[in-house]
C-alpha cells in the first residue's frame, strides 16, 4: 500500500516538470545536436521565446535568419553557410554577420539565439566567360590555388586592380598535381579544394573587371602518377615508373587516359565562367635519364617524335576548348626561342607548330633562368638583353601564326642584385618595344611589392609600358568578330 501511495505522488511530478521543461524549451542536447544547421526563409517570422524583444520579424531583403544550435559560434555558422552565400571566405562572412547583428558580442552563440545571415544567394552563382580578343592586353600577376582562396589572397588582387592591373592568373591544378577546385573524375579521389566555388571566385575577378585565367600544370603531376603508377613514363631498365633526378613527378605525355583528365580539368574551368586556361608544363621531362625513359608513344607511333605528341594533344584541346568561348594560352620554356635541337628533343615544344593550336604563347623569359648563354656571367642583373633577344626570337619563329606573344616576366629577386621597381619597368618596356602585347608576373610565394611601386609609374606614363586595355563593350564585340574569323579558318 505505502508503494502505490508512493507511485501515486511522484507520477504527477513528473509529468508536470515534463510539461514545464517543454515549455521552457529545454530539450535534450543530444536531440539538439542532432538538427542539422539550417537557414530560415526570408519571410518567416519569429517565434523562438529565447530571441531579444529587439530582434526583427522578418529578415531584410537579401538575408535570412538563422537559429543557433547548443555549442554553435559565428565562425563555424560561418563555415557552414558559406556555400549559400555571396563571400568568398569564412572570415569574410563572419565579419559580415557581426556587421548584420549590432546586438552580438563575441563570437558564441546561445541555443535558440536567432541572428540575420547576410549575402544569401537566391541560387548558386552560373558565371559566364567574358570573352576577349586574343591580342587583349593582359597585365596580370600569379596566385597559388591557396592563395587565392585565402583572405590574404583577395587583398593581393584587389590592391592588384587598385595599381592598375587587369588579369590574375591562379592555379586549378599545380605541378604537385593538387587540383585547387571541385573536380569529378575517375582518376582524382577526395581532396582539398582552397577554391570551393570557381564560378562565385570567377564573378568576383569579374566585378572587379578583371580577366580571369585559370593555369593548369599539365604532364607534370605528382599525385596522379603516386596514385596511378600505370600512367606514368616508364624506366626501359625496370619496366617501373620512371624517375627525373629521383623524383616520381611525371606523367606519360602520350597516355589518352592522362589527356583525357587535363583537357576534363579544363572544360570544367570553362563551363564556370574563366575567361582563359593556361597550360603549363605542356612538355616532356627535360632532365634525368633521357635514355632510360620510354613511352606509350613510341610503341604505338614508331615514328612519331615527343613533338608529335605535344602538338597532337594541343590540336585536341584546342578543338574543345575554343567552342567555349575562352582563350587557349601556353606557357613554354624561354629557351625554345633559341630552338636548340636537344631543347626540341626533349621538351617537345616546336613553337612554330604549337602556335597553330592556341591563342597565346607566354614565353618564361625570366632574366636570371639564361645561366651561362650569351656569355653574359650574371644574366639575372641583364634583363633588357635577355627579354630583348628572347622576344626577337619568338616574333620571328611564329611569325604568321597569328598566336599572340605575352610573356612571363621576372618578380623575384633570385640571383640578380638589381631587382627593383626599376627592374620590373625595363623587362615591361623591353616586352612592349619588341612586340609583346601585355604581360605576366611570376613571384612562386605572391610577394608583388616590386610591381606595386612600378604600375602606377607605368600606367602615368600614358601608353609607353602599356595601352591600358579594359574589359569595355568594344573589346567584347572585337571578340566575337575575331572569333567568327578564327571559326571560318578551321
Amino acid at each position: 500500500m505505502r508503494r502505490f501511495s508512493w507511485i501515486a505522488f511522484v507520477l504527477p511530478l513528473l509529468v508536470f516538470l515534463s510539461i514545464i521543461a517543454w515549455h521552457s524549451g529545454a530539450v535534450p542536447a543530444a536531440a539538439q545536436s542532432a538538427q542539422p544547421a539550417r537557414l530560415a526563409p526570408v519571410s518567416k517570422t519569429s517565434t523562438s521565446s529565447s530571441v531579444a524583444a529587439a530582434a526583427p520579424t522578418v529578415a531584410p531583403a537579401g538575408t535570412e535568419f538563422y537559429v543557433a544550435q547548443r555549442g554553435d559560434s559565428i565562425p563555424a555558422v560561418a563555415h557552414r553557410l558559406l556555400p549559400q552565400t555571396s563571400y568568398l571566405t569564412s572570415s569574410e562572412l563572419s565579419d559580415a554577420i557581426h556587421q548584420a547583428n549590432s546586438n552580438l558580442h563575441g563570437v558564441f552563440l546561445r541555443a535558440g539565439q536567432q541572428i540575420i545571415v547576410p549575402g544569401v544567394l537566391p541560387a548558386p552563382i552560373a558565371e559566364k566567360t567574358i570573352a576577349v580578343p586574343r591580342d587583349f592586353e593582359v597585365r596580370a600577376i600569379y596566385l597559388t590555388g591557396l592563395m587565392a582562396g585565402s583572405d590574404h589572397g583577395l587583398r593581393i588582387i584587389r590592391h592588384w586592380r587598385e595599381v592598375g592591373g587587369n588579369a590574375v592568373v591562379f592555379d586549378i591544378k599545380d605541378s604537385d598535381g593538387s587540383v585547387n577546385i571541385p573536380f569529378e573524375n575517375p582518376l582524382i579521389g577526395s581532396h582539398h579544394t582552397p577554391i570551393r566555388d570557381l564560378p562565385k571566385f570567377v564573378h568576383f575577378l569579374h566585378e572587379q573587371n578583371m580577366h580571369a585565367i585559370a593555369r593548369v600544370a599539365i604532364f607534370r603531376d605528382e599525385k596522379l602518377v603516386l596514385a596511378h603508377p600505370e600512367l606514368a613514363v616508364k624506366s626501359r631498365r625496370t619496366g617501373q615508373p620512371w624517375r627525373e633526378n629521383g623524383k616520381l613527378v611525371w606523367t606519360d605525355p602520350s597516355q589518352p587516359k592522362v589527356q583525357a583528365y587535363d583537357i576534363a580539368l579544363a572544360k570544367r574551368a570553362a563551363e564556370a565562367g574563366v575567361d582563359e586556361v593556361q597550360f603549363d608544363y605542356v612538355r616532356f621531362p627535360a632532365e634525368g635519364d633521357q635514355k632510360d625513359a620510354s613511352f606509350l608513344f613510341q610503341k604505338e607511333h614508331p615514328d612519331w617524335q615527343r613533338s608529335d605528341v605535344i602538338v597532337s594533344f594541343l590540336k585536341t584541346a584546342y578543338g574543345e576548348l575554343h567552342p567555349t568561348g575562352v582563350l587557349l594560352s601556353l606557357d613554354v620554356f624561354g629557351v625554345m626561342a633559341w630552338q636548340r635541337q636537344v631543347d626540341l628533343s626533349h621538351t617537345g615544344q616546336d613553337i612554330p607548330r604549337m602556335a597553330k593550336y592556341c591563342d597565346v604563347l607566354s614565353p618564361m623569359i625570366y632574366p636570371s633562368h639564361f645561366f651561362g648563354m650569351d656569355g653574359i656571367a650574371h644574366p639575372g642583373d641583364a634583363p633588357e638583353h635577355f627579354i630583348g633577344e628572347s622576344m626577337d626570337r619568338f616574333e620571328k619563329i611564329t611569325q604568321g601564326s597569328g598566336v599572340v606573344i605575352r610573356p612571363w616576366l621576372q618578380a623575384f629577386g633570385w640571383r640578380t642584385k638589381t631587382y627593383s621597381p626599376q627592374y620590373i619597368e625595363t623587362q615591361v618596356l623591353t616586352a612592349k618595344n619588341k612586340g609583346g602585347i601585355g604581360f605576366l608576373f611570376w613571384n612562386a610565394n605572391n610577394d608583388y611589392s616590386k610591381p606595386y611601386t612600378a604600375m602606377p609609374e607605368m600606367r602615368a606614363a600614358k601608353g609607353k609600358y602599356f595601352r591600358g586595355d579594359e574589359l569595355t563593350g568594344e573589346v567584347r564585340a572585337a571578340a566575337a568578330t575575331q572569333r567568327a574569323k578564327i571559326a571560318l579558318l578551321k
